[in-house]
Formats: C-alpha cells, structure tokens, sequence
C-alpha cells in the first residue's frame, strides 16, 4: 500500500508531463496509446489496492508526531480507493472513445489533448485519495483548472470559449470560498489534515461561530463542484459547449467528486463534538439536495439541446446523492456509492451515444434530428437502456443504490420514483423522437428553448461527418452500460459499499488511522442487496418515464410556459451565477445555523 497510493496520482501525472515534453516529436499514434496506458496503470493500481485493509501513507517518511505532522497523507480507505479507480476506468473509455476522435493536430500538439486528460485524472484521483485540507483544495483547483481547458478545446470558436469562462468562474469563486473556509480552520485549530482538524475541534466541544463559518465556506467550494442548486449554473453551459469526451467526465466523476468531498469533510472534519451538528447538517443537505433534483429534473424536461438536458439530468441526479448523503447513515451513503457507480456508466453511455449523432447529422437538436436514427437501430438500443438505467430500472446499478437509499426515510421513494421518472422519461421522449420518428418534429411542441440553445447547425467533432458508426465509440458506450447493469447485479458489490460505508462514516476510526497508525476493525461485507420494494419502486419510475415520453410526443402535456421564470434564471451572464453563488452561500449559512 506504502507504493500504490502515491502511483496512483503519480502515474498520470507523469504520463502528462512526458506528453507536453516529448509528445511533439512523436506520432499521433503514439501519444494516444501512451495516453490509455497510464490510465489504464492507474486504474489496475487502484484495483490493487482495493484489495487490501485499508491504510494511511505518509509521502516522503512524514508521519505524525505527538499527534502533528507537516507531512502530506493519501488515505486507502475503499471508498476513496474505489472512487479513484472508478475515475481511472471512465479516463480510460473516455481515450478509447477519443481515439482519432478530433481534426488532426497542428504539429507539435498532438499529446495536448491526452495530457489534458491525465491532469484532469490525476487532480480527481488526488482529490479522492488525500486526507490534508490543503492539499484538497490543490487537487479541487487542478481539477477546475484542466476542466477549464477541456471546456475551452475548440477555442476557435466563440461559444466553448464563454461556456469555459463560465466553468472557470464560478469554480474558481467556490475554490477561494474553499480556501478562505481552511484559513478559518487552521487559525482555529494550528492544523491542515483532515485528521488533527477533526482531533483538535473535538478537545474544544461546543459550538463556535468561526467554525460555522468555515464550514459553510468550505462546502460552497464542494457544492460548486457538484452542481448543486443555487451553485448550478454553470454545468449546463460547459455541457452545451465541451466536447463530448469531456462531457462524459464532467457527468461521470467530476461531479460526484464534489458530493464525495462534503461527505468527507463533514465526517472527518466537523463530525465531532467540536465540529457542526449532525441534525443541522443534515437540514442544509437535504434541503439543498431536494431543491436540487426537483430542479434539475424540471429544467431537464424543459430543453430541446441533448447535451445541455442531459446535464440538467445530472443535476437532478445530484440532488438525490446529496439526499443520500445526507442522511448521515452509512447505509444511505453506501446505497449513494452503488447509485454513483451505477450513474456514471449510464450517463457517460448516453453523452457518448449523443457525441456519435453528433458527428453523423452535425445536431444535438430533439426536433432537428427528429427521425434521423431510422437508420441506426443499435445506437437507439443504447440510447434507450442508457434512459431506462437513468430512470432506474431494475437491475441496473442505479435502481439498487436508489432502493438502498430510499429506505433511510418514508418520504424518500416519492421525491427519488418522480425524479427519476422526469428526467429519465425527458431522455426516453429524445430516443422516441430521433430513433423512432415519434411525435412532430415543428417548434410548436412544449418546452421549446431559445435559438442559441436548440443544438442545430452544429460542427461535427470528428471534423467531418460519420457515414458509419465508428466501432470504438460505439463499443465504449455499450461497454459502459454493461458496467452500469454490472454494479445492479453482483450482490457482493453492495454488500462490499456497506462495509466501506461504515468505516467511512466512522469519524474517531479514520483519525485512530490517520494519527495513530492502527488499522481499524475488519468488518464482513454487510448492506442489503435487491428487495422486493425496492425493485417494485424501480419498476414504478421506469414505467412513470415511459409513460411521460409517450404523452410528451403525443402532445398530451401541458405547455412549459409555467417553468418560464425558472428557464430565464438560467442566462448564461457570469454576473448573474457570481450573485447566485452568493446568495447559495447565505442560505447554506442560514440552513446550518438555524
């Protein structure tokens, strides 16, 4: 374990900088295998050590002494292990799926776009795996930064260049937040490790107005990054804007990394008596997380542009993990690990789906391609099962994490079967249309959006249009789907994400390990598999979304005229997203200090 941890950042960051250095003296060919290979190196390292007890490493012989360190830690534990390998995997479909994707590079910038890649895997595998606040925020930034880039590729083009702008905005305000919020606690408590922070507000019970406060700066940065509403805006803008690959990220694990972080602070940080109140944290999340998927799931109805509903279907989806994580039980947070899994096979299977009519019909318009995949029966098999996993039908991963989570309350099944029918049954109307040539394809139909955000006339990415599908890309959606109905059907995985759960809900046994070097308890494998109720509620919300999709091509749903206001909140004006992330910051402060 001492040698893996540190690998599993190492590797891409490496296979980056060997890129940049050397890329432009080889072909193209080359760049790209180097590319898969440390992905997939750090995926295999990652796997690795999965299998082992979980455990702390101290990089460069730093450990604690008396309780301090200035060293930097990577943790082992498998929730963070298996978040980076699932990370590690989804870069390595995406180089596979960006084989030979774009126009040929000038000379000399042939390894860019597959060095941009392994940065943006190396900060989110970094960020999954550090136990020190600091370095958090390092990993969060270089993250937002490559993101910023990925967003921005084509920066020939005016509109990736004011979605990246966006992108980079509004992360880089969550990020000073963040920063800001780690100031506060090292002032308070002399310490940066998640660990001696946690340790050192728990020999101070009590409740302190300083660490409210950086709290709730420390959250913004990470609600920022998972797009959670108010902190939205800027998603569906980078999607509309990034190319297809990137988006298969950003939807996959980037934004789950922000719902991984609240969790892993709040349990390692603010969990103990010196920290935050559960019931007040609990308040902040499930508030935020339900606003957050009615939310999205309204605006994901609402949109005609298949990248830009999409990523209003993340959104939604957001919502319910933040529902889950909110809860503060492990079983809810090991019913959000499947639902996460699940989740990021399905949705990068659609985005690649939508890239592949991309580059063949040159639209990511609903009504432009209306009819169009007649011819391509496969790609809408694909499509389809993608909608239905999103909609939660059983045995798909994200069906068994939503039955692990939905009984942590009576309420929950409602607010997770109507999301999930909303948003899934918005990509089943999409399917209905382009591969079936249901419904009218005129702008008279509900939920029109404006001309900029239709999707019409767009450039292929390939540089030129696809007259056949090309194998790779339609070979790595279908293969991500699988992985999607793999996490549903292998009983042993829920059971393994209930035993992680406990251990990473357990706030004095991640210091005992962090601190003091003991390993903690080996537990069995624990947590409920498929149930008769939970299957039922996930065959309810596949058969709401069905039946939505097919009302909604009939015409027999009322005008989106309602949801007006809510669609003009989403403006594309930085100013507008700079003061709703204010505003999201005053009501996280007034949720957690109620």
């Amino acid at each position: 374990m001492d040698q893996l941890l540190p690998l599993i950042v190492a590797v891409p960051l490496l296979g980056a900088a060997l890129l940049v250095s050397a890329g432009r003296h080889m072909p193209r060919v080359v760049t790209e295998t180097m590319g898969c290979l440390c992905a997939a190196a750090s995926a295999g390292l990652a796997l690795a050590a999965l299998t082992r007890p979980p455990a702390a490493v101290w990089t460069g012989g730093w450990t604690p002494h008396d309780g301090h360190s200035v060293g930097v830690v990577l943790t082992g534990d498998h929730i963070g292990l298996g978040l980076a390998a699932l990370t590690s995997l989804l870069v390595l479909a995406v180089l596979v799926y960006s084989w030979h994707y774009f126009d040929e590079p000038p000379r000399g910038h042939a390894g860019a776009y597959p060095a941009l890649i392994l940065l943006f895997q190396a900060g989110m595998c970094g960020f999954a795996l550090t136990g020190d606040l600091f370095d958090a925020f390092v990993f969060f930034e270089l993250m937002g930064v490559v993101g910023y880039a990925l967003t921005g590729y084509r920066v020939e083009e005016a509109r990736p260049v004011q979605g990246a702008l966006n992108f980079g905005f509004v992360n880089s305000l969550g990020g000073y937040a963040s920063l800001l919020g780690i100031g506060l606690l090292y002032a308070r408590t002399g310490e940066l490790g998640m660990a001696q922070t946690g340790r050192q507000l728990d020999a101070a019970p009590g409740r302190h107005t300083l660490v409210l406060a950086a709290f709730v700066l420390v959250l913004t940065g990470l609600l920022v990054k998972a797009a959670a509403v108010p902190f939205h805006f800027w998603l569906p803008d980078a999607h509309a804007v990034a190319p297809t690959p990137v988006c298969m990220l950003l939807s996959g694990v980037m934004v789950e990394m922000g719902v991984y972080g609240v969790a892993r602070v709040y349990t390692t940080v603010f969990a103990g008596p010196g920290g935050v109140p559960a019931h007040d944290v609990q308040r902040a999340l499930l508030v935020l997380g339900v606003a957050t998927a009615l939310v999205g799931a309204v605006m994901c109805w609402q949109q005609r542009h298949v990248k830009r509903l999409l990523a209003f279907s993340t959104v939604s989806h957001t919502g319910l993990f933040l529902v889950g994580v909110g809860l503060l039980t492990p079983a809810a947070t090991a019913g959000t690990c499947v639902y996460v899994l699940g989740h990021a096979g399905a949705k990068a299977a659609l985005f690649a789906c939508t890239g592949i009519l991309l580059d063949r019909h040159g639209s990511v318009d609903e009504y432009e391609l209306h009819g169009q995949g007649r011819d391509i029966k496969g790609l809408g098999v694909l499509f389809t099962l993608g909608a239905l996993a999103i909609a939660g039908l059983p045995p798909f991963g994200t069906a068994l994490g939503k039955a692990m989570v939905e009984e942590g309350s009576p309420w929950l099944p409602a607010l997770f079967v109507a999301v999930s029918a909303v948003s899934g049954g918005a990509v089943l109307r999409v399917a209905a249309r382009i591969f079936l040539g249901a419904g009218r394809s005129d702008r008279e139909e509900e939920g029109t959006a404006e001309p900029e955000t239709s999707g019409g006339g767009e450039e292929p990415e390939t540089g030129e249009r696809v007259r056949r599908l090309p194998r790779p890309m339609v070979s790595v959606a279908a293969l991500l789907l699988l992985a999607g109905l793999a996490v549903g059907c292998v009983p042993g995985l829920a059971r393994a994400a209930g035993s992680a759960a406990r251990a990473f809900t357990d706030h004095a046994g991640y210091a005992a390990l962090v601190i003091d070097g003991n390993s903690p308890a080996t537990a069995g494998p624990t947590g409920e598999w498929w149930t008769w109720t939970g299957a039922g509620l996930g065959l309810l919300s596949a058969a709401a979304a069905a039946g939505l999709a097919a009302l909604a091509v009939r015409r027999r749903l009322p005008s989106g005229q309602w949801s007006a206001p809510l669609r003009r909140l989403h403006s594309g004006h930085i100013g507008d997203y700079v003061a709703w992330t204010v505003a999201g910051i005053a009501v996280l402060a007034g949720l957690t200090a109620w």
